[in-house]
């Protein structure tokens, strides 16, 4: 018995976790066809942009047979399903705009639906994980992982903005691997008092979240401000904590009572929420709930490593009884990086959501009736709210104040002095 007490513990390692080695966080090689007795589905799926145009989706939707998805056995098959239902679940609730929503999804769509997100344990809505993770291919296999290559495997109403949002947020993921791949470095070095092989897993890291906020730059150069604000934003909203549909949404064939899901945000990504595990970022009551509630909409394996980081020695400490210039260092710059990074995403969403909605409003109160400029036409309860539901420019200055705490004592003090 103790014997086996004082048997070291395993390395930690993220082979448990589908973390992908090359990809992180993204789904490898995301199949593009499903099984021919599910061609109803991707018909569909594949045309919802020009169906919500010609105000068609609901109508096709409604003659569409209930299949079973019991026949889907592989984990790439059933999210593509996930992406295929939820593209399709998106244009139909939102067809007709913030107006004219519905309060029953029919059950040919929720019902295999419900079942396939049971199956992989994320709700039935279009997460992260499915507009972003399992979105993509490339346009020439053998060719790079970039802009001019990636192409999307099921869009939303918004022409190439909608392409551009989605594949700029894969590169900021893309981006990350090498901080990912760092992570069991800095956790077994801590672990092992390695402060050098922690130093140098930090430095990684650092360079790794630049190059995150280096790929996020690109969002201004593929991505249109009125057509993001005016148009896509909406079908990437949810059911929860939205005016539009304040009854939630029910699931015909799986419930009667409505239920409410959060629609697609930057908080469902696991990278920021490793990153905090791992650097002891904390976050207080109001945005530390949102955030929490936020994992449960990451695949399973995603949500259980941000909780085991969370659970291993903590790395502020070691950095703070370690006499390391070098890691001190690291550490700082590891949380600078961070804090630059939620700086950058707020002028992202300063630049797409907030100006855009002060000149909705600054429209509307001219002419009531203006139809004419794209952003007076945007979703009304959603101008100060993010996809997500959560009250957004407020939300990201907290999270990213809280990051400022996670900076060691001395640089705190010399942060207030400059």
């Amino acid at each position: 018995m103790a014997a086996a007490e004082t048997e070291p513990k395993a390395p930690f390692s993220m082979d448990s976790y589908h973390v992908s080695e090359e990809f992180g966080f993204i789904l490898p090689k995301p199949l593009k066809e499903l099984p021919p007795y599910f061609q109803p589905w991707m018909d569909i799926a594949l045309r919802v942009p020009e169906l919500v145009l010609s105000h068609e989706l609901r109508f096709h939707i409604h003659k569409m047979p209930l299949l079973s998805s019991s026949s889907l056995q592989k984990y790439r098959e059933l999210r593509l399903a996930h992406l295929t239902l939820s593209v399709m679940t998106m244009g139909y609730v939102w067809q007709e705009g913030e107006n004219d929503t519905v309060e029953v999804l029919p059950c040919n769509l929720a019902v295999p639906f419900w079942e396939v997100s049971q199956r992989l344990g994320i709700p039935p809505i279009l997460t992260h994980a499915d507009g972003v993770l399992a979105n993509w291919r490339k346009r020439d296999p053998e060719g790079p992982f970039d802009m001019e290559n990636l192409e999307l495997l099921f869009s939303l109403p918004g022409g190439d903005s909608v392409r551009g949002f989605f594949m700029v947020t894969l590169l900021v993921e893309l981006a990350a691997v090498p901080a990912l791949r760092s992570i069991p470095t800095v956790i077994n070095g801590v672990r092992c008092r390695d402060t050098e092989a922690v130093a140098r897993a930090l430095e990684d890291i650092s360079q790794s979240m630049q190059d995150m906020t280096d790929a996020f730059k690109l969002m201004q150069v593929h991505v249109e401000t009125s057509v993001f604000y005016g148009i896509m934003r909406i079908y990437l909203s949810g059911w929860k904590d939205n005016p539009s549909m304040p009854k939630g949404l029910v699931y015909e064939g799986v419930g009667t009572e409505a239920m409410e899901f959060s629609g697609g945000s930057a908080a469902q990504s696991s990278l920021l929420h490793c990153f905090d595990e791992l650097l002891g970022v904390k976050h207080e009551e109001k945005s530390g709930a949102f955030l929490t509630r936020m994992r449960n909409y990451m695949p399973p394996a995603h949500k259980q490593l941000i909780q085991d980081i969370s659970l291993q020695p903590p790395l502020r400490s070691f950095v703070q009884q370690q006499a390391s210039e070098r890691l001190n260092q690291a550490f700082h710059l590891c949380v600078t990086k961070l804090l630059a990074l939620r700086s950058y995403h707020i002028n992202v969403v300063s630049r797409f959501i907030t100006v855009p909605a002060a000149r909705a409003r600054q429209l509307r109160k001219q002419n009531p009736d203006l139809e004419g400029e794209m952003v007076s036409r945007a979703p009304k309860a959603l101008e100060e709210r993010g996809t997500g539901g959560s009250g957004i420019m407020s939300f990201l200055k907290t999270v990213r104040d809280q990051t400022k705490d996670a900076l060691l004592p001395e640089t705190n003090k010399e942060r207030n002095l400059t």
